[in-house]
């Protein structure tokens, strides 16, 4: 047997350590691990050795924390291309319409779009009157003024987040002061932010010790203590004090650990808002913030899905959801999941993986034939349990195998996921129309194909072949439609675009100026009447080689509220886009009549 490998790779071929079991053939590998030094010998781990105060590991998650998305700011910064304003704009607004109360918005002194967003959300009505907005400044004079300006007019609650690195490797490395000078300009900086913004009735304060996870516990407290006391903490306006796991260097046990020490030994307890912002260094962002909460945190900064710098920041969506799935309610809506998710996609031009929890594209698909098996009984009982008492199937308890929530609960089908999967086992109906006809399915319309393809196999009793698969999705979505607009005519140039459709047997002819092909067939479909709104477009083709007609798949929303796919097929690329979504336009209508 031929191994293919990297050239840098090579087999571990060191001794097998002499205390290893028999069982456990592993030998040491070239990785120089002993550069590294683990979390105990970097700081010193509160309750290590104080395992009796150790109390998070009796207590049980009951409800959630309050949540706060930093996917405006901390997000924002991890992108290639940070969000224009338009992005921005329709981030914040799918953040508020989730329900989200409190959100970081922007980081105002460091550029001019952040600034001109908080100036948006001060001028305007953008911002509900019981949202929280918090913008987010480092400990410097000239940076604070300019972040207090920005907030000048704010109706809402506002929060000035002031931030400092103070683990030693940063003291030393990057900011060049010792304990004392690093506590003097923290408190330089409150000092400023008070006289700056204390008079200010709607105005709270927020003050992280950047990667807390890696300062000496006494430091922390010292300044944190410090903090409050300045900025005269009390139950009617309580500051945040947040602890970052801003680089992760450990198990979660021990950030939880490190929590809980804050949580007992802070002044002013009940005057201060103990709030987390773990990081994924090591891939246990989620565990980290799960057990923080369990050890006294009662606020958790994080983005949507995690995106942030480096591996991201915790994952908001997957806190959240894994409560809905222990029975507490997240206090945040995930029932339109795809929609957040395609929303998400857009501003931050990042795809979101398929085996990402809850929200990926195939966490609802099992390819396994013994899984299938068991979800299908699963489901036959969940029905038949509601049928015997009298009840809604989406009222009674979720006990089916493999799937730890309902995928109706965040707005999806499992029934068409594990059908083409089933299939799939067997080839699979993406996988032979590939083979067969060079057509590439993007998973969501698989989805909804697989509805056809199951009544066709459920009425022939047999296993479908490549051609009957084409042959089904030719007559399905691109056979000829008797109802509905017809495109006569399309004519684009630089300075816009001609369209002339034919609606009921009446032609009309109509300019668009400024604007493509596709937004121009949708406004005048739109001009009569037929809502078409474009959710995606994927393009393949059909064959190979240069005698080949072009396939555009368009995922829609109709004036209904249905999202469904449509399909066209031309020579030219951009003629079958416009055939798909006058296709889409034609299948509303149908639906209508």
């Amino acid at each position: 047997m031929t191994i293919h490998a990297s050239t840098r790779l090579s087999t571990p071929a060191g001794p097998v350590p002499a205390d290893a079991p028999a069982w456990n053939r592993q030998r040491r590998s070239q990785m120089p691990s002993h550069r590294y030094r683990d979390a105990f010998a970097r700081v010193d781990i509160p309750a290590a050795d104080q395992a009796i105060q150790r109390s998070w590991p009796a207590n049980r998650l009951t409800s959630a924390p309050l949540w706060v998305p930093v996917d405006l700011r901390d997000g924002n910064q991890a992108l290639a291309e940070p969000m224009d304003p338009e992005r921005k704009r329709r981030f914040f607004e799918l953040l508020v319409t989730m329900g989200y109360k409190e959100i970081e918005v922007g980081y105002p002194s460091a550029s001019q779009t952040d600034y001109d967003f908080v100036r948006l959300i001060a001028e305007t009505d953008l911002a509900p009157d019981d949202v929280t907005i918090v913008v987010f400044t480092p400990a410097r004079r000239d940076l604070i003024e300019r972040t207090v300006a920005s907030i000048r007019g704010i109706r809402n609650e506002v929060v000035i987040h002031m931030y400092t690195a103070t683990a030693p490797v940063w003291r030393d490395v990057v900011l060049g002061r010792d304990r004392a000078e690093l506590a003097e300009l923290i408190l330089a900086g409150g000092e400023d932010v008070l006289r700056l913004a204390g008079d200010s009735p709607n105005v709270r304060f927020e003050f992280s010790p950047e990667v807390f996870n890696l300062t000496e516990p006494d430091y922390v407290l010292e300044v944190c203590d410090a903090m409050t006391t300045l900025w005269d903490a009390a139950p009617a306006r309580p500051v945040i004090l947040n602890l970052p796991a801003t680089v992760e260097i450990a198990t979660p046990n021990v950030y939880a650990d490190q929590i809980e020490y804050m949580h007992r030994n802070l002044a002013r307890r009940d005057s201060v808002i103990l709030s987390v912002h773990p990081h994924n260094d090591r891939g246990t962002g989620i565990a980290c913030a799960e057990l923080a909460v369990l050890a006294g945190a009662q606020r958790v900064e994080g983005c949507v899905f995690g995106n942030g710098e480096r591996t991201g920041n915790v994952d908001i969506a997957t806190l959240a959801l894994n409560l809905h799935a222990q029975g507490v309610d997240p206090m945040i809506d995930f029932s339109d999941i795809d929609e957040i998710r395609r929303t998400v996609e857009y501003c931050n031009r990042i795809e979101i993986h398929p085996r990402h929890p809850y929200v990926g594209d195939l966490v609802h698909t099992a390819f396994s034939g013994t899984h299938q098996d068991a979800i299908k009984k699963g489901f036959a009982e969940h029905r038949e349990r509601a049928a015997a008492l009298g009840r809604d199937e989406r009222e009674i308890d979720w006990r089916v195998p493999y799937l730890p929530i309902d995928p109706a609960d965040l707005g999806r089908s499992y029934d068409a996921v594990i059908r083409v999967n089933s299939q799939s086992g067997k080839g699979g109906v993406a996988y032979l129309l590939e083979t067969a006809y060079g057509i590439e399915l993007p998973r969501r319309f698989q989805i909804e194909f697989a509805r056809h393809v199951q009544r066709h196999t459920d009425a022939g009793g047999g296993e479908a072949t490549a051609s009957e698969l084409w042959e089904l999705f030719r007559t399905t979505y691109l056979g000829d439609i008797t109802t509905g607009p017809r495109l006569t005519r399309y004519d684009s140039t630089d300075a816009g675009t001609e369209i002339t459709l034919t609606v009921d047997g009446v032609t009309h002819a109509g300019e668009h100026p400024g604007v493509g092909p596709v937004e121009a067939l949708t406004a005048a479909l739109a001009e009569h009447g037929i809502a078409i709104e474009v959710l995606s477009l994927h393009q393949s083709s059909i064959g190979s080689g240069a005698d080949t007609d072009a396939l555009t798949l368009v995922e829609y929303r109709d004036g209904s509220g249905v999202v469904a796919w449509a399909a066209g097929s031309n020579r030219s690329v951009l003629a079958a886009t416009l055939d798909a979504i006058i296709r889409a336009a034609q299948r509303s209508a149908e639906a209508s009549y």
